[in-house]
C-alpha cells in the first residue's frame, strides 16, 4: 500500500495549558488524510464524521503477505493513584517516533470508559502536547463501542431472567411448544442457535417433532440455579449504589426476586472477547460459548443455550473494527477495546495490534499499552494477549516518575484530591534510590520475557538531575536496555526523541523468542503460583471457594486456560499498602472465576471493585459546554 508522510508541528507554551485547551487549539486533520498516510483506501474504512473512522477488518485479507513492523509494549512501574503517565507517554513516544524520526508509527490504544471520565481520573487520551484529538470524542461516546457492549450485555442479562421467569410458569411440553412454534403451515423448525444447543446434549435430529419427551425437557428446560449465576448488569456510569440490587419486584413478575447488580460496562467479558477476538467468526464463537452459570445439575448454561449468541454477535458486529484517529502531531491512532487491567487483562485488541502492524510494514512501529503496572497489564500482554494473537513483541517501555519511585522509597502515602507532601517535591535522592527497587523488579520480570526492555522517566518540573541520575543508574544495574528521561508533556513529540531513538535500538537489536511465564499444561495451581512468585510471593493460600471452583473448571476441561489474575494495582502485593518489593508474603485467593467466552480463568486476589463510585467532588462538576462554539470544555 502507498501511503503519503502526515507531519503537524505543535507551537508548545509554557506553563502547559490544560488538556482540553491543548486539543481544542490544535484543528484536527481530516481522517482520511490519516487513513492516507497509513496506504489505507476509501474502501478500507468506513467515517464516522470528519475526524474519525472505523477500519475494516476486511484488509487484513489485502495485507496478508506484508511484513510486520517492529511491536512495543508500555507498562508501568507499581503506581500511585494520580497514574505515572503511561498513556502520554505511549503517545509522544509516537509523536517522536513519526513527526521527528521518520518512521511510519500507530499507536494502539483502550477506549477510556466515561464512568472514570466523570468521576476522579478524569480523560484518557494523553495528557499536554502528548494527546490523542480530538480530545472530547476519544473520552466520550467515540463510535459508541462501549453502548454496544453495554446494550449486549444486558440483552443476555435480559435473556437469563426472562427464561428463568418462563420455565417456572410452564410444563416442559407447552415451554418447547413456544421455543418452537409452528409456522402458517403448521411446520416447525429449529433456529440456528437452537442446533448448537442440540449439538452440545448430542442430539442429531433437526426435525422438533422428532423429539423424545425426555429429550424435549433436555433441550427446553436450562432449569438455571439462581445462585449460581454470575453474569451482571452493566452501565458505563460509575454508579456505587448500583453495586447490589433486587430485581423481580414488579407485580406481573409473580415473586420472581433475586439479588444482583451492575458492573461499569468495561468490565464486561463481552469487553475482553471484544479484545481477544481475531475475527467476525471467532467473536460469535467466543460470545456464544460465555457462562452465565450453571443448572441445577451442574449442567455449565451459556449464551448459546439461551438462543442469545448470534443476536449479541449482531450487536456487536460494528464494534469490531478499530477506530482511526490522530494525535496532536498528526500520528494515527488505532483506538479499540477497553477492558479492565483487574478482572480482565487491561490490553486494546488484538485486531486493532494486527492491522497496524501491516499497515507499518517492515521497519515501522506499533506502539501499545498495557493497563496499570507491569506486573499486571504487561504480565497479561504477554501470557493471554500474545498467546491469543501470536504476535512477538521485541521491546518493552516502562514508565517511571520520581514521585512513584519515592512513594516506593517510603515516602508517605499520596492520596488523589491532596496537594503532594513535601518529600515529592523537593529533592531526595534517598528516597528514589529506595524505591527504585520497584522498578527493578518490573526490569527483571518482563525482561524474562525475551523483550529488550526501555525506561521512560517521566519528568515533572519539580524533578531534580541528581534523582533522574539515581534512577538511570538503577534501571541499567537491573538490566535495561536503556534508561531516558522524557519531557513529552511539555513539549510533545520533540520531548521524546531520545526516548524513540532508544526504543528503535532496542527493537532492532532484539534476538530472542517470547518466553511465556508458564506453559497452559500445567495445572490451574500451577499457574497461578508461577505468576505469584513473580510478585514475590512465597505461596499462594486458596480459600474454600477457590478450591471448589478450580476442581470444577478442571473437571470441565479448562485448566489449559491462562491465567488473569485480578489484584490490586497499587503493590506487588494483594496488600495495597505494601510499596516497594514486599517479598516472602503469601498471597490470598479467595475465588476464582471463568471468562471461557474470553478464554481466560480469572483467581481474585481480595475483593475487586467492578462498580467505581464517585467521589465528593466528581469531575463532572468542571464538565461544560461553550454553547457559542459547541466545544466541550472541563475536560482533563
Amino acid at each position: 500500500m502507498s501511503s503519503s508522510k502526515v507531519i503537524r508541528r505543535l507551537e508548545v507554551r509554557s506553563p502547559v495549558p490544560a488538556d482540553i485547551d491543548i486539543a481544542n487549539s490544535v484543528e484536527p486533520l481530516h481522517i482520511s488524510e490519516i487513513a492516507e498516510s497509513l496506504g489505507l483506501k476509501p474502501e478500507h474504512y468506513d467515517l464516522y464524521g470528519k475526524y474519525k473512522a472505523k477500519v475494516l477488518l476486511s484488509v487484513l485479507d489485502e495485507l496478508k503477505g506484508s511484513e510486520d513492523g517492529y511491536y512495543v509494549v508500555v507498562g508501568g512501574i507499581t503506581p500511585t493513584p494520580l497514574g505515572e503517565g503511561k498513556s502520554t507517554t505511549t503517545v509522544g513516544l509516537c509523536q517522536a517516533l513519526g513527526a521527528f524520526l521518520d518512521k511510519k508509527v500507530v499507536t494502539c490504544l483502550r477506549q477510556p470508559s466515561q464512568g472514570p471520565t466523570f468521576g476522579i481520573k478524569g480523560g484518557a487520551a494523553g495528557g499536554g502536547y502528548s494527546q490523542v484529538i480530538p480530545m472530547d470524542e476519544f473520552n466520550l461516546h467515540l463510535t459508541g463501542d462501549i453502548h454496544a457492549i453495554t446494550a449486549a450485555n444486558n440483552l443476555l442479562a435480559a435473556a437469563i431472567d426472562t427464561r428463568i421467569f418462563h420455565e417456572a410458569s410452564q410444563s416442559d411440553k407447552a415451554l418447547f411448544n413456544r421455543l418452537c412454534p409452528a409456522n402458517k403451515e403448521g411446520k416447525r423448525s429449529f433456529a440456528g442457535a437452537m442446533l448448537r444447543r442440540l449439538k452440545k446434549l448430542g442430539i442429531s435430529k433437526t426435525n422438533p417433532d422428532d423429539l423424545t419427551p425426555e429429550e424435549v425437557k433436555r433441550f427446553a428446560r436450562l432449569d438455571i440455579d439462581q445462585e449460581s449465576i454470575t453474569w451482571r448488569r452493566v452501565m458505563d456510569i460509575n454508579d456505587r449504589l448500583l453495586r447490589k440490587i433486587t430485581i423481580g419486584q414488579g407485580p406481573e413478575e409473580k415473586g420472581m426476586i433475586r439479588e444482583t447488580g451492575f458492573d461499569i460496562s468495561v468490565a464486561s467479558e463481552i469487553m475482553a472477547v471484544l479484545a481477544l477476538t481475531t475475527s467476525l467468526a471467532d467473536m460469535r464463537e467466543r460470545l456464544g460459548r460465555m457462562v452465565i452459570g450453571n443448572s441445577k445439575s451442574g449442567e455449565l448454561i451459556t449464551a448459546d443455550d439461551l438462543g442469545v449468541g448470534g443476536a449479541l454477535t449482531v450487536l456487536m458486529k460494528d464494534a469490531i473494527h478499530p477506530t482511526l484517529m490522530q494525535t496532536l502531531e498528526g500520528t494515527p491512532v488505532l483506538v479499540h477495546a477497553g477492558p479492565f487491567a483487574n478482572i480482565a487483562h487491561g490490553n486494546s485488541s488484538i485486531v486493532a495490534d494486527k492491522i497496524a502492524i501491516k499497515l507499518v510494514g517492515k521497519g515501522g512501529f506499533v506502539i501499545t499499552e498495557a493497563g496499570f503496572g507491569a506486573d499486571i497489564g504487561t504480565e497479561k500482554f504477554m501470557n493471554i494477549k500474545s498467546r491469543y494473537s501470536g504476535l512477538k513483541p521485541q521491546c518493552a517501555v516502562i514508565v517511571a516518575t520520581i514521585r512513584a519511585l519515592k512513594m516506593h522509597g517510603g515516602g508517605p502515602e499520596v492520596v488523589a484530591g491532596r496537594p503532594l507532601d513535601h518529600a515529592y517535591i523537593h529533592e531526595n535522592v534517598a528516597l528514589v534510590e529506595a524505591g527504585c527497587v520497584n522498578l527493578g523488579r518490573h526490569i527483571s520480570n518482563t525482561r524474562a520475557y525475551g523483550v529488550n526492555v526501555v525506561v521512560a522517566i517521566n519528568k515533572f518540573a519539580t524533578d531534580m538531575e541528581s534523582e533522574m541520575n539515581a534512577v538511570r543508574n538503577a534501571a541499567l544495574s537491573a538490566g535495561a536496555f536503556d534508561a531516558v528521561v522524557c519531557t513529552h508533556h511539555a513539549y510533545g513529540g520533540k520531548g521524546a526523541i531520545e526516548l524513540g531513538v532508544a526504543v528503535e535500538k532496542a527493537s532492532e537489536r532484539h534476538t530472542q523468542p517470547l518466553n511465556f511465564l508458564y506453559p497452559l499444561d500445567i495445572t490451574i495451581k500451577e499457574k497461578i503460583e508461577a505468576i505469584a512468585k513473580s510478585y514475590g510471593a512465597s505461596g499462594v493460600e486458596y480459600s474454600e471457594q477457590a478450591e471448589k471452583q478450580i476442581e470444577l473448571y478442571t473437571k470441565q476441561g479448562f485448566s489449559g486456560l491462562p491465567i488473569c489474575m485480578a489484584k490490586t494495582q497499587y503493590s506487588f502485593s494483594h496488600i495495597p499498602a505494601q510499596k516497594g518489593a514486599p517479598e516472602g508474603f503469601v498471597l490470598p485467593i479467595r475465588d476464582v472465576r471463568a471468562s471461557i467466552g474470553a478464554g481466560f480463568i480469572y483467581p481474585l486476589v481480595g475483593t475487586m471493585s467492578t462498580m467505581p463510585g464517585l467521589p465528593t467532588r466528581p469531575c463532572f462538576y468542571g464538565i461544560d459546554v461553550d454553547v457559542a462554539t459547541g466545544r466541550v470544555l472541563g475536560l482533563s
